[in-house]
């Protein structure tokens, strides 16, 4: 198995396709075929499968492509500091579940820095794309939860990806909504009075399970619920149809502005918010610090209680 192969791989997965991996390689395509047939080979699995609408990787070039990525990666970035001697850019990349909290200790972080200096990204996602970012090297961390009713499944999951879930904090369940809801001005909400709401939640597309779901909870019988992508269109149904959300209860008033308030709802029930990070792999530095701006929210949270 050569480096050569490994880039060969990443760039024909990339392409979806023999002859523009090899045109951008600059190779010949049946140099580039054979070299895939021998690495094959070598390892003793089949990488690709060819059909008419080109070709895609099989479960088992799936796993193998997370390797080759994080080699040709490694590769170019000991070429990039020790051959060309540049000056890396510090890079970080966080995905998450649509936490307000997050986003907001990820300005933070960016804020610490002056420009020119690093190179970050944020994607707020589908839980299963959180998983998926951080499987595949696209992000170092992802920020989700668990509870007693997801947490054996995504455990799961989690080990056949090689990740492991660090726990930050613990939450009791909140109610989030509009300060216009009919509910807003409550101590605290039972289950039965949020009958009569609209129960929004996020949508996770074709992964659209209740161990994905980020609403805890999502086993309750509800009798309307309206789903949404984004958390802009969340706020505004909240504001325009009284519904309503269950979450950790951490407002960002910086983000969400003060329109909004969370109630504590009347449940046993709680959530560990935690982050996803490869097993066996050290956080860089601007991945720790993050974190540790993270668990601040716990802190604050904590003292309120």
């Amino acid at each position: 198995m050569t480096l050569t192969q490994l880039i060969y791989i990443v760039k024909v997965a990339d392409t979806k396709s023999i002859n523009k991996a090899a045109a951008e390689l600059f190779v010949s395509q049946p140099a580039l075929s054979g070299a895939i047939k021998e690495l094959e080979k070598e390892i003793h699995t089949e990488l690709f499968i060819r059909n008419n609408k080109g070709i895609v990787l099989t479960t088992e070039g799936e796993e193998f492509l997370r390797y080759a990525r994080q080699m040709v990666e490694l590769h170019k970035l000991i070429g990039e500091r020790y051959i060309e001697n540049k000056q890396v850019k510090k890079k970080f990349s966080v995905s998450m579940q649509h936490y307000s909290f997050a986003v907001e200790a990820f300005i933070k972080l960016a804020n610490q820095f002056t420009m020119g200096e690093f190179e970050l990204a944020v994607h707020e996602t589908k839980t299963h794309e959180v998983i998926e970012n951080v499987r595949d090297y696209r992000s170092e961390i992802g920020v989700l939860y668990l509870n007693d009713f997801n947490e054996k499944v995504l455990n799961k999951i989690f080990a056949e990806s090689g990740l492991e879930f660090i726990p930050l904090f613990e939450c009791d369940i909140s109610v989030y909504m509009s300060k216009t809801h009919p509910l807003a001005g409550k101590d605290m909400i039972r289950f039965e009075e949020l009958r009569d709401y609209p129960c929004l939640s996020f949508e996770q597309g074709d992964k659209n399970s209740f161990y994905f779901a980020e609403e805890v909870l999502s086993t309750l019988s509800y009798r309307q619920i309206i789903k949404a992508d984004d958390r802009a269109t969340m706020l505004n149904l909240m504001v325009g149809m009284n519904g309503y959300t269950l979450c950790s209860g951490i407002i960002c008033e910086n983000l969400n502005s003060s329109s909004y308030v969370s109630v504590p709802l009347d449940t046993e029930d709680t959530m560990t918010i935690g982050y996803l990070k490869r097993r066996n792999m050290p956080l860089s530095m601007l991945g720790r610090e993050y974190i540790d701006i993270l668990k601040g929210y716990g802190t604050v949270r904590n003292l309120e209680g």
